[in-house]
């Protein structure tokens, strides 16, 4: 289980310009549907944007806070 400001102090620490949106999606917290908005991901391919917030939730994922974790990566420009 993670509180919404822990997951985006998370992100942001890799991305500091991020604007993120969280959906409990089981409302049990660890399964969660969130939506990361970055200048970071101008140019940057699907996968690595992926990678990026993968990188910086590692560690909830890791100790399960997270346990499900669908992503819509986006740059500031970009339509979901």
């Amino acid at each position: 289980m993670i509180d919404d400001e822990t997951l985006a102090t998370l992100i942001r620490v890799r991305l500091p310009d991020a604007r993120i949106s969280v959906r409990d999606l089981t409302g049990t917290r660890d399964h969660l549907d969130v939506t990361v908005r970055s200048q970071t991901f101008a140019g940057m391919p699907l996968l690595d944007r992926h990678r990026a917030v993968y990188a910086a939730l590692r560690e909830a994922l890791d100790d399960g806070r997270i346990h499900a974790l669908q992503l819509t990566t986006l740059a500031e420009e970009e339509t979901p």
